[in-house]
């Protein structure tokens, strides 16, 4: 029979070769298209869970692949406000390049809701209200009605500028076209009564707070020259001192736990622990005193020895003497 031929077998260095050219392989990077499918769809999941610090990083890194995506600006100054970082917003809608506008808007102002809000959670009430009147403006020569956001945000402006008159008809304005039972209405009514209070305490409030008090104090409230800053600063330490010392004297002494006491350990009669225990003996305040004692010993004897000379003579003198 003829020799049967042997199949070669896959030598060691051959497997390693093809392990090495495995790895050694880059992988072919995503095409854009894909990696901004896969950012939006885990932006909308991040959304959805509330996670709203990492939805703006997606909204970062979707901006690096493309830097004028509408619907990423638009969701990140969205994200801006609802994390209360208004100087990110504010920053955003004064960019140079700006926002991208959307169909609707005019002359791409787009966002001028969102910088107005920004202006006045910053507190930044002036401005505010001056890109608020030039959006009215154009909503006038446009002949369209004034969105219900701007009003809200304009009665909120009046409220908070002590203009309670012009943000009570606004809300009266608002509470007639809102939907009953809704969470709009609700609000609006918080808010009407509000302005309602301070209203009323403005026309007639003052005038019973005045009558409440004593002929003597409203007859000299005319005359009376200002209160001096120093006075009332005196007069609210004495008062701070005199509140501080009343619980003390009235404050009960508190009841001893028995359980968490030691054994051996009377309360009221053992002595406390030393407070220092927990340091080292050399750190100590009682370690300190003790040596300074010592220092102090030690160089009043040494203070008190004879100079050389006479100690020599007084040897001398004792040479001729013998011991008995």
């Amino acid at each position: 029979m003829p020799p049967k031929s042997l199949a070669k077998k896959p030598t060691q260095a051959s497997k390693a070769g093809v392990k090495q050219r495995q790895k050694s392989a880059p992988k072919q990077p995503l095409p854009v298209a894909d990696r901004l499918k896969r950012l939006f769809t885990s932006l909308c999941a991040q959304i959805d869970g509330g996670h709203f610090a990492n939805a703006i990083k997606t909204c970062d890194k979707i901006l690096r692949l493309d830097p004028n995506d509408s619907d990423a600006l638009q969701t990140k100054l969205f994200l801006l406000l609802q994390t209360d970082q208004y100087a990110a917003a504010l920053a955003m809608t004064e960019a140079p390049a700006g926002l991208p506008s959307s169909e609707d808007a005019r002359d791409g102002e787009s966002h001028l809701f969102e910088k107005t809000y920004s202006l006045y959670r910053l507190h930044r009430e002036e401005d505010a209200t001056r890109v608020l009147e030039s959006m009215k403006a154009e909503s006038e020569e446009a002949g369209e009605e004034v969105d219900r956001g701007v009003l809200h945000l304009e009665a909120q402006l009046a409220y908070r500028q002590g203009s309670y008159q012009a943000a009570f008809d606004l809300y009266h304005q608002l509470l007639d076209t809102a939907e009953p039972n809704s969470e709009e209405h609700s609000d609006i009514l918080t808010n009407l009564d509000a302005a309602q209070k301070h209203l009323d305490f403005l026309t007639s409030g003052f005038l019973h707070a005045l009558d409440a008090l004593p002929s003597s104090v409203s007859s000299t409230l005319q005359t009376a020259p200002p209160p001096q800053q120093q006075q009332q600063q005196a007069a609210s330490v004495s008062a701070l001192a005199s509140a501080s010392a009343a619980p003390a004297e009235t404050q009960k002494p508190k009841k001893v736990r028995m359980k968490r006491v030691p054994k051996g350990v009377v309360p009221g009669v053992t002595p406390p622990p030393d407070p220092e225990r927990w340091l080292k003996k050399s750190e100590r305040t009682s370690f300190a005193q003790g040596n300074r004692r010592r220092k102090g010993g030690g160089g009043a004897t040494q203070g008190a020895m004879e100079p050389a000379g006479t100690g020599a003579k007084s040897s001398g003198g004792g040479k001729g003497k013998k011991k008995k």
